[in-house]
């Protein structure tokens, strides 16, 4: 079971950092990329769009984290992460939403024999503009007091 401790002890895991707004910055330009990607693949490669599906989500997230000073190169870390300390800026449904995805993701992009339910799918498809507009509502709503 992953925790906050296990991710900090992890050397991929949790890290601080500067927090680094350019690297913020070009995080969600990867989320805004990988959402036209999903909205562009959703007719051609369902694997695609579902796994940009999730990539739009994860990015955002990221640039938030870039942002207070975090780093993670390990997703579930960084889903729990903010399930417990971004709180107040991610609802229970949030991280709800984007550890669905995460699943999703993983199904379809690492056991080919899996059947994705559509409503899996559809759900991806739904939440991930939300998601993503969630995460530029918090970014332009972070201040100096809520980084550090």
């Amino acid at each position: 079971m992953v925790s906050l401790k296990w991710c900090c002890n992890k050397k991929e895991g949790i890290k601080l950092i500067e927090p680094n707004e350019n690297l913020s910055e070009g995080y969600i330009q990867m989320a805004e990329n990988a959402m036209g990607t999903m909205n562009r693949e959703k007719r051609l490669n369902i694997q695609f769009a579902i796994s940009a599906g999730y990539y739009s989500m994860y990015y955002s997230l990221y640039s938030v984290l870039m942002k207070i000073g975090v780093k993670s190169e390990i997703h579930t870390c960084s889903l729990e992460f903010m399930k417990k300390l971004l709180s107040n800026f991610y609802s229970k449904e949030d991280c709800k939403i984007i550890e669905i995805a995460f699943e999703v993701r993983n199904l379809s992009q690492y056991y080919v024999n899996k059947i994705i339910a559509k409503e899996d799918i559809e759900f991806i498809f739904l939440k991930a503009q939300y998601f993503l507009s969630k995460s530029k509502d918090i970014l332009s709503r972070l201040n100096e007091k809520d980084i550090l």
